[in-house]
């Protein structure tokens, strides 16, 4: 956990911009932008990349997956350059939140694996480039993306440690519990062997 240096005012500041920008759901956007219907009607009804994958365009899955990811980075980074580590790492949290529990929607989103992932690269990218390519090798290997992604996520404070980023530990603890519950249903089907497959459209 990083030392609080930022006075509570500017925290609670960092966490609400962090939350709003978030909740923004970059998936349905794109998707009622580029002609793809609605989003919440489509395979598992999530907001994230992996279901926008299914609607067959891979252009949007992929706008999709950076935007989500840069909305977790863009937080912290932003926080970061003008108040430090403790806002940043905060500002973070709460965009993971925000994709998660987005206001606009009713405060159903998605699994929020792209803003955790965007958002370790921006905080450490030795970390985070070890969880994409955990999450690369889980994805490889199952053709799972919920699979890739609790790998990625229980992985995380393996990393952190290994790489010596102990002032994320708490927050890719908390990160990993909230990654975890996201994918309940998911662990769920993945243990009945009735998870959909990557590219299931």
């Amino acid at each position: 956990m990083p030392a609080l240096e930022t006075s509570l005012t500017l925290l609670a500041l960092w966490a609400a911009l962090g939350y709003l920008l978030g909740s923004v759901p970059f998936g349905v956007v794109l998707a009622r932008a580029m002609g793809l219907g609605n989003l919440r009607e489509i395979g598992s009804g999530n907001i994230g990349a992996t279901n926008v994958l299914r609607t067959g365009n891979k252009l949007a899955a992929l706008l999709t997956l950076l935007l989500d990811g840069a909305k977790g980075a863009v937080a912290a980074l932003i926080a970061y350059a003008v108040s430090g580590e403790d806002a940043a790492q905060l500002s973070g949290l709460m965009a993971f939140l925000g994709h998660c529990y987005p206001v606009w929607l009713g405060f159903r989103g998605g699994k929020g694996v792209a803003t955790f992932l965007g958002l370790l690269l921006a905080l450490s990218w030795p970390v985070g480039l070890a969880c994409c390519a955990t999450w690369a090798l889980g994805a490889l290997v199952t053709r799972m993306s919920s699979f890739a992604a609790i790998i990625a996520a229980v992985l995380s404070t393996v990393w952190v440690l290994l790489l010596g980023q102990g002032q994320l530990l708490l927050l890719a603890v908390v990160l990993t519990l909230i990654v975890l519950w996201r994918h309940r249903d998911n662990i769920a089907r993945i243990r009945a062997g009735t998870e959909p497959r990557i590219g299931l459209k």
